[in-house]
């Protein structure tokens, strides 16, 4: 999930930032044509160069490298994400399900000690850390059956990103010359992610945490180290302590839709003149911490307000989808109840109709990014401008009647 459509944590922020939109490499257009040119293993022969210049042992290089091939499976999964192009309350409902969710709950309760140490060192609650622990690898039990140094050597080799993969080839190596993982804990998910909550070897270097005093950093199967590790990175971000991060709210009918945008912030005692309430009805909290109105289905479906704190998650993961369901999951574990349908019935459009809209956008002038029918960032913005542009309640989600009107 860590390394989905729009991220990675580290080459993302400036490292990921994720998130996942904006990683190092070639763009939509160019990645989507780009061919490999020269032999997968005279590619990895200039690495192995490469690397024992960089300070890498021969032995190290020749037990991890030595036997390496090129993994088709990799490439083919790295051209064919598509679990965001779900909507929220689709993905949110597969991914919150009551199973994923009492077994959040029991770990917070079974571990209460530990989170609360984590969260006095590092300002992160347990709840927040547990949401991506569970979304990433169900806790750890769903760690990925990948060898990290195969899929690394793959991505790293292909032409579609290898600018982001190389360097996290060469820290994957880094991570066996230091110690803390053996060769054979050098597994993971199919893009090189390793651990409970799904680290790349770059992250894995700079932000993991020997929690548990061995001497060693190990997110397989060291708790400590986990949950600590995972708390350094979302304080990295700039993770406020104290303060929340979603909240769910009831919005008017004739909020001026407009404002609603992950990019605009205004108090939220603006947000409460205009009507927007608390999830029971009940009036907000008019002080003046800033906060965006979160529509991740449009004004008709369920809504949000972010504050700062949410910042962190786009930081994890560029996609609305998935970090609307981490915030939205730490939340459930921490005592909010379940989200509304909204106002009224939000229908999405099928994944035919969002490329049918992505195309008409793209020739009136729009950059919708890849036209892949998945709702991102490019395409919300070009569905805002051309709301306001027609007249109809700009809140930057494609409905039918766009389409229709467009059409």
């Amino acid at each position: 999930m860590r390394n989905g459509p729009v991220r990675s944590l580290l080459v993302k922020s400036a490292l990921a930032t994720l998130i996942i939109a904006g990683v190092a490499g070639a763009g939509p257009a160019q990645a989507a044509g780009c061919r490999n040119s020269g032999s997968f293993e005279g590619w990895l022969d200039g690495f192995r160069k490469e690397a024992r210049a960089d300070g890498i042992s021969r032995s190290t290089i020749r037990s991890a490298l030595g036997n390496v091939t090129f993994d088709p499976r990799v490439v083919k999964r790295d051209r064919s994400q598509g679990v965001f192009s779900q909507s929220f309350l689709k993905f949110a409902s597969r991914m919150i399900n009551k199973n994923r969710l009492g077994n959040g709950r029991a770990r917070l309760k079974k571990h209460r000690a530990l989170f609360k140490k984590v969260e006095q060192r590092y300002g992160v609650p347990g709840a927040v850390i547990a949401a991506f622990w569970g979304l990433e690898t169900d806790f750890g039990g769903n760690m990925g059956d990948f060898s990290v140094l195969r899929s690394l050597a793959t991505l790293a080799y292909d032409c579609r990103r290898p600018d982001k993969f190389r360097p996290q080839l060469m820290d994957a190596l880094r991570l066996l010359e230091n110690g803390d993982l053996r060769l054979s804990e050098m597994v993971g998910a199919w893009a090189g992610e390793i651990g409970q909550t799904q680290f790349l070897p770059t992250e894995y270097n700079k932000f993991a945490i020997d929690f548990d005093g061995d001497g060693k950093r190990n997110l397989r199967r060291s708790l400590p180290d986990v949950l600590a590790s995972t708390a350094n990175v979302i304080r990295h971000f700039g993770w406020q302590a104290g303060q929340p991060w979603l909240r769910e709210v009831r919005v008017p009918r004739d909020l001026p839709w407009q404002e609603a945008d992950i990019a605009i912030k205004h108090p939220v005692s603006q947000w409460a003149k205009w009507g927007v309430k608390r999830a029971n009805g009940k009036a907000l909290r008019a002080d003046n911490t800033p906060a965006s109105l979160v529509l991740p289905m449009g004004r008709n479906g369920p809504a949000f307000l972010a504050y700062p704190n949410f910042g962190i998650y786009l930081e994890w993961n560029h996609s609305l989808v998935y970090t609307t369901t981490a915030a939205y999951f730490a939340t459930r574990l921490a005592g909010a109840r379940p989200v509304s349908q909204g106002n009224g019935k939000a229908s999405p459009l099928t994944g035919g109709q969002m490329k049918q809209l992505q195309s008409i956008l793209h020739r009136r002038g729009y950059d919708v990014g890849k036209i892949d029918g998945v709702l991102g960032a490019g395409t919300r913005a070009a569905v805002k401008a051309m709301q306001l542009k027609l007249g109809m309640p700009a809140d930057s989600y494609p409905t039918v009647a766009l389409l229709n009107r467009l059409r």
